[in-house]
């Protein structure tokens, strides 16, 4: 079957989703545009808060579901951009814009999937879903709807992976940090300094091994990436805070190393969640079985994405463009991976048995 027409569609919906600000929880013009674009191609459209979901056209009751999911919203442009990021620019086959990697290429490429999909008898069921929040982990995203969209047995992730697989994805916790000590003056000999407790406490982050080393995702991996203390330069402080990611395998839940953290540091420390656990698909599932067969590689992502928060069913990271791009000043995908990206979504779906 010619994919020529979707690649089309495709690439211009990307540009009008580019063309419209999107940043996390201001999703409601883009998530206008989707509900829109789906309504014309005839479609029963769901819609709560921002997310827009889709079923197939021929749906039948007991037959299992592929999710095909990615998200709506942008980070913020940084200022080293030198483009309008809300202006689609087509340069040397690439296509510049705010959210053209990130993950919008993977979102129209899914569209444009989900739509060629129809043409041919399927024995499962699709679910088209464009959703929110994704960047800042909200709890208005993915997580608000996938009850309301009910039973869920595997599921793509659109984020952009170099259509590689990205079979398993670590875990996410924030950690918010203080380290206390006594205050006094600096001139003299008083006082317990919370700096250097809390130097203490960081070198254990930045050197303490965790038993367990996935094969996968490698080790659980921490670092301290925000810290403040003190208000003025002779007066001993009696307060550090600090702010550490971690990066979890499947070894250990999120609740588990902070366990294990709570035991090692002085630091009074705070999680500021423990929904983002780490999440996978085996090598066994006919999805992955597959992508194999079809000389797709596979990895283990060390990036977070919505894989996280769904839960019950197995899921599968993977899309058009590349995660090194994302985030970055004069973001960009090249427009033959959005042609490709369908192609290989489209080999990998078409007469797939779950």
């Amino acid at each position: 079957m010619s994919l020529t027409k979707y690649k089309d569609i495709a690439l211009s919906i990307l540009k009008e989703l580019i063309s419209i600000q999107s940043f996390s929880k201001e999703e409601n013009h883009v998530a206008d545009l989707m509900e829109k674009k789906l309504d014309e191609f005839g479609y029963q459209v769901n819609r709560v808060g921002n997310n827009v979901w889709v079923f197939n056209k021929d749906f039948k009751e007991g037959r299992p579901v592929l999710l095909m999911n990615s998200h709506l919203d942008t980070v913020k442009p940084n200022e080293k951009w030198s483009k309008d990021p809300f202006t689609p620019e087509e340069i040397e086959g690439k296509l510049f814009g705010l959210g053209s990697n990130d993950a919008g290429g993977c979102l129209v490429s899914l569209m444009a999937t989900f739509l060629a999909l129809e043409e041919t008898q399927q024995d499962y069921n699709r679910v088209f879903c464009a959703s929110a929040e994704e960047e800042i982990s909200g709890k208005n995203g993915f997580e608000l709807v996938q009850d309301k969209i009910g039973r869920i047995d595997v599921g793509i992730v659109g984020e952009p992976t170099l259509m590689e697989m990205a079979i398993a994805e670590k875990g996410l916790m924030v950690l918010d940090c203080e380290a206390k000590g006594v205050p006094g003056h600096a001139a003299r000999n008083e006082g317990v300094n919370a700096i250097g407790v809390a130097m203490n406490d960081i070198e254990w982050f930045h050197t303490f091994q965790f038993e367990n080393e996935s094969e996968m995702l490698g080790p659980v991996k921490m670092t301290v990436t925000q810290i403040n203390a003190g208000k003025q330069h002779n007066v001993i402080p009696a307060s550090c805070t600090y702010v550490v990611d971690v990066r979890t395998n499947e070894f250990y839940s999120n609740e588990k190393a902070f366990e294990i953290i709570e035991e090692h540091v002085e630091s009074t420390v705070r999680a500021r969640s423990f929904r983002m656990n780490s999440s996978g698909i085996s090598l066994e599932h006919p999805l992955i079985k597959k992508g194999l067969k079809q000389g797709m590689k596979y990895y283990g992502s060390p990036t977070t994405s919505d894989q996280a928060i769904m839960k019950g069913f197995p899921t599968l990271k993977l899309g058009p463009g590349d995660s090194a791009r994302s985030h970055t000043a004069d973001e960009f995908i090249y427009i033959k991976e959005i042609g490709k990206g369908i192609e290989k979504y489209y080999n990998l779906l078409n007469g797939l048995e779950i």
